[in-house]
């Protein structure tokens, strides 16, 4: 990155372009009151920022006049916020307080800066809280009052992935990793399909660089042979098309890079084997009451033209998917052999998939959306309202509920009466119960789908028909939370069991202080505190209901409280954590990492690291982009920066991230694997043996090989020092005649 060079007359002229450029695309949708507040804004913004600069070097005014020119041109929303957008960092990083904002601007703009300001005075006195989940969740509690905060914070976001190569590698991946887990996920549920791609890609060029390069690569190199395809294509579709009257804008895409090696992984094929890496899309202008009927008849003159692929299908028109998406796809074969998506929607469609819940509320500002998209849309934020209403639940459980509703993946049923609900794929009957009414959820035994008997845990299909039988004897339990899948049901699950457990909070009372009292040991607020962390329960009722049932000693208490530097404790709260990340896939390999850490060179700043573990889940060996994630003071796991749980773990814990990267010529050799399929055939296996033996000269842990109907499929577990020794043994054995397909594990 070349170094940025002050020059004070070229950034006064930079910012006023910027500001000019906002304005002048917002001038016919302003009124000159409008204006003037933007400009307010902005003179605030320009003074509380003049002597900050970004990482990179440029004026830190540049960063809020970006999200605002995003909230405004890519997201499409007026004057507040704008206004908002431009002070959006005002209150966190300068003098000025809410209370300015608000004698300047008034309450509203003063509830959305807030609702964007971050949290920064949580005490870090355990290791388990997450600044970033906290920060999450007053995210979510304001935006339930105000979507404009989510949608300012995504353009926040927007823009500080595109200027990310300017910070230290440990804050790219933990903003990387927030960006794939959180903020491109809640982009899609809103609708903003086009951020949301940008968002996964830029996150991917830092959590997997070869990957991104690789197939960046080939789209750059197939761009003319695909543009000539379209083209040839479109031809006689266009004609028709003209024949007909019927007038379009047509365009072409390219799938995102993250989506096209998502699917490459899901569904273990080439780049070239993807049905939809490109797809043509026609778009007219109509008005609501002929957008069916203009989508139907394009659809005949593409299907009349092109065989097509009945399977890749996909009406949206009638049933929008959850964030309001509505279109017409059609896969159609075109001359030259490849299949080529077609997508078929009008001008008021295309803005909604591409601007979401903001062009959404234009529209129905205009009167021009159909209701029971108005539903769709809104249901979601009175889903995130019901997982809000609990106080028991703390941040991290908070965000893993946020998460399972930020899926587009619905399953929709039918009551005996034949009305028609909507649950998240996955949904079982108790779910179904719980979301019809809680009593009928705490008392669901069962039901009949389809006049047949299933078990609450039945998970629903789409067209089912529902009955849900009940019994006044039954009673919530904690392993319901093991099968359902809504917020809903597991709130009240977790109230109903809450409610029980409050019974027992006296007895844990009286038994904890009569231990304290045996021990000598002062029953106060400290040092309870000190007990209940160790246990690593945040809820008081939940405590109390533990030590009531036993299960927190005497014994226990005194190794707790008996060492005033509390080293005792941290010794508990590390063998917790031990004991939650399981054991080391390999004893041997732990062992010899612990002999030679410095197969690692680490960050200087974790001198105290004393143990090294390699993360099962990813199984990283050297010459893979790899990062570690402490679990305790003196103990790091590393991951793959790929890794799915590493970036879920840096999307919450950005705080124990550690920079780590293989040292070079180091001879300890890593477990590792491979999966293969193909054609049976005499003496394969011998072939497979003799290239990871003889040729490769490699130490084989375990084979394990399967064949059913010619087809054979296998694993290898072995021991292998780096990447680029894996790579040439993956490209050895996909040279033995049979073989189809060759892939790391974990890959």
């Amino acid at each position: 990155m070349t170094a940025y060079v002050p020059d004070e007359e070229l950034e006064r002229k930079t910012i006023l372009r910027k500001y000019k450029e906002i304005v002048s695309y917002l001038y016919e949708k302003t009124s000159k009151e409008q204006r003037h507040l933007i400009r307010k804004a902005f003179l605030l913004a320009v003074n509380a920022h003049k002597d900050m600069r970004r990482r990179s070097g440029e004026p830190y005014i540049y960063h809020p006049l970006e999200v605002a020119r995003i909230v405004s041109q890519e997201i499409n929303l007026g004057t507040t916020s704008v206004v908002c957008a431009l002070l959006h960092d005002v209150v966190e990083d300068t003098d000025y307080t809410l209370d300015d904002i608000r004698d300047m601007f008034g309450d509203k703009v003063a509830k959305i800066i807030d609702g964007l300001t971050k949290i920064d005075d949580i005490v870090m006195n355990d290791e388990d809280v997450s600044v970033q989940a906290e920060n999450f969740r007053k995210i979510f509690l304001s935006m339930v009052d105000d979507v404009r905060i989510i949608l300012i914070k995504l353009a926040d976001r927007l823009h500080n992935m595109r200027t990310l190569d300017s910070m230290p590698q440990e804050k790219q991946f933990k903003i990387a990793s927030e960006t794939t887990y959180f903020y491109a996920p809640i982009a899609h549920r809103l609708g903003l399909y086009a951020i949301k791609s940008e968002l996964e890609d830029y996150a991917m060029q830092y959590t997997d660089p070869m990957a991104y390069k690789l197939i960046n690569d080939k789209i750059a190199s197939t761009a003319e042979e695909r543009q000539k395809l379209i083209d040839d294509f479109l031809k006689p579709i266009l004609q028709k098309l003209d024949e007909e009257g019927i007038k379009v804008e047509v365009s072409s895409r390219t799938k995102s890079i993250y989506s096209i090696y998502q699917k490459m992984i899901k569904k273990k094929v080439d780049f070239d084997d993807i049905y939809d890496v490109f797809a043509v899309r026609f778009v007219f202008d109509s008005d609501i009451k002929d957008e069916m009927r203009i989508c139907w008849a394009i659809y005949t003159i593409v299907t009349g033209l092109y065989k097509t692929n009945a399977s890749r299908e996909r009406n949206f028109l009638i049933n929008p998917k959850p964030n309001g998406y509505q279109s017409l796809h059609v896969t159609a074969m075109s001359n030259s052999g490849r299949w080529i998506e077609v997508q078929i929607r009008s001008k008021r469609m295309d803005e909604i998939a591409e601007k979401g819940f903001a062009a959404h509320y234009k529209y129905k500002e205009e009167n021009r959306t159909p209701k029971e998209y108005d539903n769709r849309v809104e249901e979601w934020l009175m889903k995130i309202r019901d997982v809000l209403k609990s106080e028991e639940t703390n941040a991290l459980d908070f965000l893993n509920e946020i998460k399972l509703n930020l899926d587009l993946k619905e399953v929709i049923v039918f009551t005996p009466k034949g009305d028609m609900k909507v649950l998240v794929a996955g949904a079982t009957v108790l779910d179904l119960a719980y979301d019809l009414h809680t009593e009928l959820g705490n008392q669901c035994i069962g039901a009949k789908v389809n006049y047949n008997i299933v078990p609450a845990n039945y998970v629903l299909r789409n067209g089912d028909q529902v009955e849900i039988i009940t019994s006044k004897r039954q009673s919530p339990k904690a392993e319901w939370m093991e099968f359902v899948k809504t917020s809903r049901a597991k709130e009240c699950i977790k109230e109903a069991i809450r409610e029980e457990q409050k019974k027992y909070t006296d007895d844990g009372m009286k038994i904890l202080q009569q231990y304290f009292d045996e021990l000598h040991i002062e029953f106060n607020k400290q040092n309870i505190a000190r007990v209940q962390s160790a246990t690593e329960i945040r809820s008081a009722v939940e405590f109390w209901s533990f030590v009531a049932s036993g299960k927190l000693t005497k014994k226990k208490i005194a190794k707790i409280l008996s060492n005033d530097k509390q080293t005792d404790l941290e010794m508990f709260q590390q063998k917790v954590v031990e004991e939650q990340a399981g054991k080391s896939l390999d004893q041997l390999i732990n062992e010899e990492l612990e002999m030679n850490p410095e197969v690692l060179m680490l960050d200087e700043a974790s001198e105290k690291i004393q143990h090294i573990e390699i993360a099962d889940c990813c199984k990283p060996i050297p010459g893979d982009q790899v990062v570690g994630l402490q679990l305790s003071k003196d103990t790091m796991i590393v991951h793959r920066t790929n890794c799915p749980l590493a970036i879920a773990e840096m999307s919450k814990h950005g705080n124990r991230i550690v920079k780590a990267k293989w040292r070079k010529e180091q001879n300890i050799a890593f477990l590792s694997g491979i999966k293969f399929e193909g054609f049976d055939k005499k003496g394969l296996l011998k072939e497979i043996v003799d290239v990871v033996s003889s040729q490769m000269d490699l130490n084989m842990r375990a084979l394990h090989m399967e064949a059913k109907d010619n087809i054979f499929r296998g694993t290898i577990m072995l021991y292998i020092g780096s990447v680029k020794a894996l790579e040439t043994m993956i490209e050895k054995l996909s040279q033995i005649d049979n073989i189809t397909s060759v892939s790391r594990i974990g890959f």
